[in-house]
C-alpha cells in the first residue's frame, strides 16, 4: 500500500517533520496540518487512506471530531496519539472507533509498522469496523495512575478489552492494583451500570467458598437457616472478580469450571440449574503453574480463566510513576480536608530508590502516614528516611542486617514488625503465614544443603526431614543443589 496517502494532524512541528520524512521515505504520500479543521476538510472530501492525529489540537479536541470523521468515512483508519498518557485517553480512543492509540513519546519503528498493518488490514477487509455508539462519559476520575511504558501497555490492552466479555486473568504481586484494573474493565466496559462483585478467596473459610459463590438453600448445612444468594447471583449481568484465585479449594474449582463451560450452576443443596450471565475477571499473586504441578489447581480451569493474561508490573519496575502516584495520594488527602503537602526532590529520589515490597499499596500508606504525622508542608528526605522501610534484599519480609546478639525469634519479630508498619493503619494481604514459612524455608534448606556440600541424605538428617520430603521441597522451591561448600 505504498501508494497510499496519509493525513497527519499535530500542532507540534517537530513531530510533523519527523513523520513526514519517515513515511515519505517508505513511499507514502503525506499531507500534514497543525489544526483539526483542515483535517476534517480533507477527510470529508474523501482524501487520505489513513489518519495519524494528536488528541489536543489548537481549534478542537480530536475526540469531538472523530465521530464526525467516522460517520463521513467509516472505513478510514485513524491512529490517535497523545501525551495525556492515561487509561481514560486509551478508552476514549477505543470508544470513538480509533484503529489504535499510541502514547507520546512514541517509537518511530512501532508507528511505521502500525501504519503498514492498518493499511493492509483495511485493504484486505475492504472495510474497518465502524465506531461504536459513544457511551455516556465516565467523568475524569483516574482509575489507574502512571505514564511509564509499562503502564501504557496496560492501558492499551485494557482499552481493547472494554468492549468484550473475554475472561481476564490478572497476575501481579500484592499491592499492584489488581482490583483497580478489574474495576476499570467493568466501569469502562459494556457492563457498566450492572453489579461489580468482588470476592477474595483467601479471606473466606475454605468450607464456605462454594456457598459464598453459588449460594445455598435452607437446611443445606448446619446453620443454613434461610436461602442465601451467592456472588454469581449477585453479579448477574455484571462482573464477578475472583481475587486470589489460587487459594480456591479443588472442590470449588470443579464447580467453577462447570459454570465456565456450561454457563449454569446449582446452589449448595439445590437441584435446579441456574443460568448465569457474568464476566469473570480472576487475579492471583501466586504461580498457578506451580500449583498445577503440585496438584493444587486444575489445569483445565487455568486455561478457562487464562483467556487473556494481564501482568501488572511491580512498582520497582515503573519507579518513574512514583512522583505521579505521590501527588495523587497527596491530592486525595487534601480533598478530604487534610493540609497541603509536597515532597522535595531529595525525598522523591529516596522514594524512587526504594524497592517497594508492598508496591503501590505500601507507597500509599507511607504517603498518608507522613501527611498525617508531620506538620511540615514540604517533606524532606530526612522525614522520608525516618519513615521508610529499608529496601529489601530479595525478600518482601527482609530488612536490615541482624545484630549478632539477636536471637532468631527476635529477628523474625523485628522483621515482621517492620513489615506490618509499612502498611500503616491497614493490614498486609492475606496469606502471611504461608509467605513467612516460604521465605524462611528457602534459605534454611539452601544453607543446610551448602553445609552438607549438596548431600541430600545428610541434609535431610540435619533438618530432621524425610529424604523424599526434602526432594519435593527442593523441587517446589526451585533450589539449585551445588555440591560445594556454601558456609565458611
Amino acid at each position: 500500500m505504498q501508494d497510499s496517502t496519509i493525513l497527519i494532524a499535530d500542532d507540534d512541528a517537530g513531530i510533523r517533520t519527523v513523520l513526514n520524512h519517515a513515511l515519505g521515505r517508505m513511499g507514502y504520500r503525506v499531507r500534514v496540518t497543525s489544526n483539526a479543521s483542515t483535517l476534517w476538510r480533507w477527510a470529508k472530501d474523501g482524501e487520505g487512506d489513513l489518519v495519524i492525529t494528536d488528541v489536543v489540537m489548537p481549534d478542537e479536541n480530536i475526540f469531538d471530531l472523530l465521530p464526525r470523521i467516522k460517520q463521513a468515512r467509516p472505513t478510514l483508519p485513524v491512529i490517535v496519539m497523545s501525551a495525556q498518557n492515561t487509561l481514560l485517553t486509551a478508552v476514549k480512543a477505543a470508544e470513538q472507533g480509533a484503529y489504535e492509540y499510541l502514547p507520546k513519546p512514541f517509537d518511530l519503528n512501532e508507528l511505521t509498522a502500525l501504519v503498514s498493518r492498518a493499511l493492509s488490514t483495511a485493504a484486505r477487509a475492504g472495510t474497518v469496523a465502524e465506531a461504536p455508539e459513544p457511551e455516556p462519559a465516565q467523568g475524569e476520575k483516574m482509575p489507574l495512575i502512571g505514564r511509564s511504558a509499562a503502564m501504557q501497555e496496560i492501558y492499551r490492552i485494557l482499552a481493547r478489552l472494554m468492549s468484550t466479555d473475554l475472561t481476564v486473568m490478572i497476575v501481579g504481586e500484592s499491592g499492584t492494583g489488581k482490583e483497580l484494573v478489574a474495576r476499570a474493565l467493568h466501569d469502562y466496559g459494556k457492563r457498566r451500570g450492572k453489579p461489580f462483585v468482588a470476592v477474595n478467596m483467601a479471606a473466606i473459610p475454605r468450607d464456605l467458598i462454594e456457598s459464598e459463590l453459588f449460594g445455598h438453600e435452607k437446611g443445606s448445612f448446619t446453620g443454613a437457616n434461610a436461602r442465601a444468594q451467592g456472588r454469581f447471583e449477585q453479579a448477574h449481568g455484571g462482573t464477578l472478580f475472583l481475587d486470589e484465585i489460587g487459594d480456591m479449594p479443588l472442590e470449588a474449582q470443579t464447580r467453577l469450571l462447570r459454570v465456565l463451560q456450561e454457563g449454569e450452576y446449582t446452589t449448595v443443596g439445590g437441584r435446579t440449574s441456574i443460568r448465569t450471565d457474568v464476566r469473570i475477571v480472576a487475579a492471583t499473586n501466586r504461580d498457578l503453574r506451580q500449583l498445577i504441578a503440585q496438584g493444587l489447581f486444575r489445569e483445565d480451569l487455568y486455561y478457562r480463566l487464562n483467556v487473556v493474561p494481564l501482568r501488572l508490573p511491580p512498582l520497582r519496575e515503573r519507579v518513574e510513576d512514583v512522583p505521579d502516584l505521590v501527588r495523587h495520594f497527596l491530592d486525595q488527602g487534601e480533598k478530604s480536608g487534610g493540609p497541603r503537602k509536597m515532597f522535595d526532590a531529595g525525598a522523591m529520589d529516596l522514594l524512587k530508590a526504594h524497592r517497594w515490597p508492598g508496591n503501590v499499596r505500601e507507597l500509599e500508606n507511607l504517603v498518608k502516614r507522613i501527611a498525617a504525622l508531620y506538620a511540615d508542608e514540604f517533606i524532606g528526605e530526612e522525614i522520608v528516611r525516618a519513615e521508610l522501610v529499608e529496601p529489601d534484599r530479595g525478600s518482601s519480609l527482609a530488612g536490615a542486617e541482624v545484630p549478632q546478639s539477636e536471637s532468631l525469634a527476635e529477628a523474625i519479630e523485628r522483621h515482621l514488625t517492620r513489615y506490618f508498619r509499612s502498611y500503616g493503619d491497614g493490614l498486609p494481604p492475606p496469606g502471611l503465614y504461608d509467605q513467612v514459612l516460604r521465605e524462611m524455608e528457602r534459605p534454611l534448606l539452601t544453607l543446610a544443603l551448602g553445609a552438607t556440600r549438596g548431600n541430600q541424605i545428610k541434609a535431610s538428617h540435619l533438618l530432621g526431614l524425610n529424604r523424599n520430603t526434602l526432594r519435593k521441597k527442593i523441587r517446589d522451591l526451585e533450589i539449585e543443589v551445588i555440591r560445594s561448600p556454601k558456609l565458611s
